[in-house]
């Protein structure tokens, strides 16, 4: 993840501590995350880092489908407001100017406000490269304030040609993530090594025959989608062709929109129907 850093107003100086603040009586290999500093007087109680989702509340409804469910790295941070501190019991903040605090702090470095609510308040990043979102929540008068910050990817997929195999025999299909650049059919770097599973594959299965098959969300138009599609499938045949797999083993094959395996409505159904299946012929 690329760290961001704020430069706050001098207004907001004496409630943001300037700079990564660390206190005696955090827990134990506990810090500040460097997309945001804490507010004075306050120590992290607890605190995790790790590949999760994250969801985005615009509606208190749990089930409700305005709700947006990400994944990627996570990471959590619980804050406790130290009454002990010189002049703390006096100077503590309300719910409502923790919100304000960390919205214009947000903001400062280009953050979007999407949710503001009483308590609660979520933040979208957009960085070269990825999108980063920010939740914060405050309970018992801001005695408690809870910081979840999301930057969102897919998880790295651990796919062998073996497992492919494997799963062609079972399945006659196989669906890999491959990601490609924006409404573009170029590969992305990160995507290689699993088209290089692929070459794998085709290499230790000289008499296989597969259709390799692009699919995408649903947003946009569902004519681009279809040839967006289509172009991503006869990108990762040439990068496998380039790799000595005869082209006259491949064939492509775009639906666009076509064939969701999931719901389109939430973000993280989305990433699952931007694919791209193998297909045993």
């Amino acid at each position: 993840m690329k760290h961001m850093y704020f430069t706050l107003p001098a207004a907001l100086l004496s409630t943001l501590a300037c700079g990564l603040v660390f206190a005696a009586n955090d827990a134990k290999g506990c810090k500040d995350h460097q997309l945001f500093t804490r507010m004075n007087n306050y120590s992290i109680f607890e605190c995790k880092t790790r590949y999760e989702q994250l969801v985005i509340k615009f509606d208190n409804d749990p089930k409700s489908a305005k709700n947006l469910t990400l994944e990627g790295d996570l990471t959590s941070l619980s804050y406790g407001y130290d009454s002990t501190a010189p002049g703390a019991a006096a100077s503590r903040p309300s719910e409502l100017q923790v919100m304000r605090n960390y919205q214009i702090a947000g903001k400062e470095k280009g953050g979007e406000v999407i949710v503001d609510k009483p308590g609660y308040t979520a933040l979208k990043f957009n960085r070269e490269g990825s999108t980063v979102y920010a939740v914060v929540r405050g309970y018992s008068g801001a005695a408690r304030i809870y910081l979840d910050v999301l930057e969102v990817k897919a998880m790295a997929q651990e796919v062998t040609a073996n497992l492919m195999w494997d799963t062609l025999k079972k399945d006659g299909f196989v669906s890999l993530q491959i990601n490609f650049d924006t409404n573009k059919s170029v590969i992305k770097s990160e995507s290689m090594p699993l088209v290089k599973q692929i070459v794998e594959l085709m290499k230790s299965q000289p008499a296989l025959k597969v259709s390799i098959e692009g699919h995408t969300d649903n947003q946009g138009n569902a004519t681009a989608n279809k040839t967006l599609s289509l172009d991503r499938a006869k990108a990762v045949i040439a990068a496998v062709a380039a790799e000595g797999i005869k082209a006259d083993r491949m064939t492509a094959e775009g639906w666009g929109q076509e064939r969701p395996v999931a719901d389109n409505r939430t973000e993280e159904g989305r990433a699952k129907n931007r694919r791209v299946e193998l297909v045993k012929k």
